[in-house]
């Protein structure tokens, strides 16, 4: 569908465009108490980014629903919470069940309502079920050992117990690029755990937000058949923009809040809890997140590597390669490389029959902030590589094309005249920085405030050795890229990429809160050392 780029980035469309065919549109839904309730209308609407005639999915939000949602949760928490693991359990697994045998129209939602190509599509659906799989290993490894109640012996006739309770009710609040993947991190281990949920999802991607949580309503109908009234309003759906994630966040019902998306929103909702410090709040946030490649590097490995992560989902992963910290005994060589290898990426039609490597980006919005970075940059020393464009479609599809830019030096600054700023471009844009020696180069990737994800290319176990101890993030690769993490691992970040409460595999450490307990057997005790007692005083 789309021509590759020639070595000076220039690109077009081809006859290929339009190859999906339009679907109808969605009337919305909220669902709340075990009801699904319309909300038609266009006040919400999102479209496709391939092509924005295309409307996906459209609706009215109502505000109210926030609160009766709340309340149907809290309403709803006794008896979740008191079901017992297993059943709770088998509720997920039956959910995993009905995720696999849908997994294709998940992967059709999600490539018609966010534009991402349609393999990256069927890789998101595909791991939904594999959640619960995750969520649920007792293995010592696992996540579930570590929140499982246990009990140790303290003396002869005492025995220390640990409980884990859950805390109540979750506010879920997702983000667009991975709309059915992160959020689904959240509420599977929080439902595992007898919290209720409430889940607003991101106002780019509201019919995969529905379709999620009409696989777990299903779920709970199918397992527990006339019975599932009890269970009404274990997860609650609210379809909305900023006004009504405000509205959750503020709840005074809610117990949790787990949000996925930038630092700016969390900030809000850290300001808005200020005064609720028992409130658990779990952000996974943004990223400015370096690669290193040293001398002694494969260099195939590292360009595809690079490559790869700068530009997966058209650079909207929290997880891209943002800085690019090249050593000057491979720099020759390794960037003009990259710039190759990105200037060859099929961008084309996310439907399209042939391979295609980034589809569009999220909205128009989003590629003019990639393009008028590219313009600041190269008006303030920096030296661009690889040159942006926009690439028109009869359509009108929000495409474009890769962006290398070489700049002085990375700092921790948002000043607008610093091409080496400390800020998240959130599409395909690389910054390179050429560096002497490996202090320089641990520097330079510890020029920022965020720490999601990092990288280093080298095949010396000593340079390995001071990256994995250096360098202040959550996810540390070594010759493999940024973008992509094992669900197996915990996944998250320090400073402005999240605040120490990692999802992954210990998502479940944040959905319950350890009780400890003493539990004495004998009725046999002595007065303290100062305490006067008598016998007779029970008379």
């Amino acid at each position: 569908m789309m021509t590759d780029q020639g070595a000076g980035g220039g690109a077009g469309v081809g006859a290929g465009v339009g190859v999906g065919a339009a679907r109808a549109t969605i009337s919305g839904h909220d669902f709340v108490g075990g009801a699904w309730v319309p909300i038609p209308g266009e006040a919400l609407v999102s479209r496709s980014p391939a092509r924005p005639a295309q409307v996906v999915y459209s609706c009215v939000p109502v505000p109210g629903h926030v609160d009766a949602a709340v309340r149907a949760a809290r309403r709803a928490l006794p008896a979740w919470s008191a079901l017992g693991r297993e059943a709770r359990f088998a509720v997920l697994r039956r959910y995993a069940a009905i995720s696999k045998q849908h997994q294709q129209q998940m992967a059709d939602l999600l490539c018609d309502e966010i534009g991402k190509v349609m393999w990256e599509c069927k890789g998101e659906a595909s791991i939904l079920a594999g959640k619960v799989d995750i969520t649920l290993d007792a293995a010592p490894e696992g996540g579930l050992a570590r929140v499982s109640d246990f009990e140790i012996k303290l003396s002869e006739t005492r025995s220390g117990h640990c409980l884990f309770r859950p805390h109540g009710v979750v506010g879920v609040l997702g983000p667009f690029n991975f709309p059915a993947h992160l959020p689904n991190g959240h509420i599977v281990p929080a439902l595992a755990m007898g919290n209720t949920v409430v889940f607003k999802p991101s106002d780019k991607a509201p019919g995969v937000g529905e379709l999620l949580v009409r696989w777990f309503d299903r779920a709970i109908v199918e397992e527990f058949g006339v019975d599932a009234a009890r269970f009404a309003g274990v997860i609650n759906l609210v379809q909305g923009k900023a006004d009504v994630a405000g509205l959750l966040v503020r709840h005074e019902g809610l117990d949790a809040i787990a949000f996925t998306g930038s630092w700016p929103v969390a900030r809000k909702i850290a300001e808005a809890n200020l005064d609720r410090p028992g409130r658990v709040l779990a952000f996974e946030l943004g990223g400015n997140n370096p690669a290193i490649v040293m001398p002694g590097a494969d260099l195939k490995l590292a360009a595809i590597e690079v490559v790869r992560s700068a530009f997966n989902t058209t650079g909207q992963r929290c997880t891209c390669t943002r800085r690019l910290i090249v050593d000057e005994a491979v720099a020759d060589k390794l960037v003009p490389l990259v710039c190759k290898v990105a200037s060859n990426l099929i961008v084309g039609d996310p439907r399209a029959s042939h391979p295609v490597f980034m589809g569009p980006i999220n909205s128009e919005p989003s590629r003019q902030a990639v393009l008028e970075y590219q313009r600041r940059c190269e008006g303030n020393s920096a030296r661009v590589l690889l040159r942006s464009s926009a690439i028109d479609t009869p359509e009108g599809g929000y495409y474009i094309s890769p962006c290398v830019v070489e700049v002085p030096g990375f700092v921790i600054s948002e000043a607008e005249d610093e091409p080496g700023a400390d800020v998240e471009v959130f599409g395909p844009l690389l910054r390179v920085k050429v560096v002497r020696g490996l202090d320089e180069a641990l520097a330079q990737a510890g020029a920022t405030r965020y720490g999601l994800a990092a990288s280093i290319f080298t095949p010396d176990a000593h340079a390995q050795r001071r990256f994995l101890h250096e360098v202040r993030a959550g996810c540390l690769n070594v010759n493999t890229g940024t973008a992509g993490a094992s669900s197996k691992l915990p996944f998250g970040g320090l400073g402005l990429s999240g605040n120490h409460r990692p999802a992954g595999s210990f998502a479940l450490d944040y959905c319950a809160y350890p009780v400890a307990s003493m539990v004495e057997r004998s009725v046999a005790i002595a007065p303290s050392e100062g305490m006067r007692w008598e016998d007779g005083w029970l008379k």
